[in-house]
């Protein structure tokens, strides 16, 4: 008997110090999460939607976590004051023109606050100073958007399908030049002659420029252009020797 109360009691004894230590160990975490061993000091400020953010969320500073969410109190149908507790020792960098944004832990993870940085010329926040915030942008907003845009796509995209298969079978004046081949041979027959043309005109007006009446007319302009020409290389060089 004595034997046996002797285990049960090592046993007891074993069960409160293991039990202590998890107590002291989720103190250590929970106030580790919360600031309770560091010096801090409070900020607020104010959303028309938190987008779930909630009690206990990361506040970051240029990247960095500086706090936590300590409180989350509805002031009216629109209006939310999102408290913050934020170390101390980063006093120093929060300025009372600084900003505050609802951001997330990559894509699909928790919520979290995001300082943005102020101006260098603005003074320090002071303890229990409002902040200014930006709105976030809505998840379900931003779907909308996107299911609106991709029903744009989808359109354009059956659109341009039909007028395809249109010019394929030859409908409309694209799908006529490129299904007849009467059309087609005719427009090469037009380009040929308009080249036939082109070539008719430079020959008449070679013979044109060699004609006795015109061909003093054509000398003076040709000359007067050799004369302008040796004008400006006399006038490049005068610039060049000084």
């Amino acid at each position: 008997m004595n034997t046996y109360t002797q285990k049960f009691k090592v046993r007891l004894g074993l069960f409160i110090a293991g039990g202590l230590t998890l107590f002291v160990l989720a103190v250590f975490i929970i106030g580790k999460q919360k600031n309770m061993f560091n010096p801090i000091f409070k900020l607020t400020t104010t959303f028309y939607n938190v987008s779930g953010l909630q009690v206990g969320n990361n506040i970051r500073f240029a990247g960095i976590n500086v706090g936590t969410v300590d409180n989350i109190l509805i002031i009216n149908d629109s209006t939310v004051r999102v408290d913050m507790l934020i170390k101390k020792d980063v006093w120093q960098f929060i300025k009372s023109d600084c900003q505050v944004a609802i951001g997330s832990e990559g894509i699909i993870g928790d919520k979290l606050l995001k300082i943005s940085q102020g101006s260098t010329d603005a003074p320090l926040a002071k303890e229990g100073q409002h902040l200014e915030s930006s709105e976030p942008i809505e998840t379900d907003a931003l779907m909308a958007s996107l299911q609106v845009t991709a029903g744009n796509v989808q359109v354009i995209t059956q659109q341009l399908a039909e007028i395809t298969i249109k010019i394929n079978k030859g409908k409309g004046t694209l799908g006529r030049l490129i299904q007849d081949e009467t059309l087609a041979e005719n427009l090469n027959k037009t380009i040929v002659n308009l080249k036939q043309s082109s070539k008719g005109l430079d020959e008449n007006m070679t013979a044109v420029k060699h004609n006795f009446f015109l061909k003093g007319y054509f000398d003076r302009k040709a000359k007067a252009a050799k004369e302008k020409k040796e004008a400006k290389l006399k006038a490049a060089e005068e610039r060049n020797k000084k």
